[in-house]
């Protein structure tokens, strides 16, 4: 018997979103994204969507967001759905997290978490990951060990073909002019 592959763990319900570990953002503006909320289960359940920001263990804000107007919203079993939207906060320099509610256990089932980073802050580098501490620093020790299995498949594909017999293409022969026709 072939067992399939479960993307969607948790036992409640899932969330994902678009957005990348961190993300420059100027307060008041608009945040687009796609979130997606997934019902593993056998049975329809009913979520609600909170956004919180914190800076560190401090809650800034926190807030439901409506789906369909609405602040309950039904997921049918093993299915999910994609919303469309956008998010605008007063604040930047802290962590966004939504968090899926389910209805029955009242329980935070799962959440998505990305760090807003003013672009006075941002500066040219990433700042470090998300639950940690918001700086800009370069680790080049972990960017090397990042490089080190590359540069080595690189170097053991160069030596694999350097041992390999290079194949001589024939010269072609040089283009052959044809006489010049009859002139009437």
């Amino acid at each position: 018997m072939m067992t399939g592959i479960t993307v969607m763990s948790g036992e409640l319900g899932d969330i994902f979103w678009d957005l990348a570990p961190w993300i420059t953002y100027e307060a008041g503006y608009d945040l687009g994204c796609s979130i997606y909320i997934a019902n593993p289960s056998s049975t329809e359940k009913e979520f609600s969507l909170i956004a919180r920001l914190t800076q560190g263990s401090v809650v800034i804000s926190e807030e439901a967001l409506p789906v369909f107007g609405n602040s309950w919203f039904k997921v049918v079993p093993g299915d999910f759905i994609k919303l469309k939207g956008a998010l605008r906060f007063d604040d930047s320099d802290c962590n966004l997290a939504i968090l899926l509610i389910e209805r029955e256990t009242e329980e935070i089932a799962d959440s998505v978490v990305t760090v807003l980073i003013s672009p006075e802050s941002a500066g040219a580098l990433p700042p470090s990951w998300p639950g940690t501490s918001i700086g800009t620093s370069t680790d080049w020790s972990m960017i090397m060990a990042m490089m080190l299995p590359v540069m080595m498949i690189g170097m053991i594909g160069v030596v694999a073909n350097s041992g390999k017999k290079k194949e001589t293409v024939p010269e072609k022969e040089p283009f052959k002019l044809l006489p010049p026709g009859r002139e009437e």
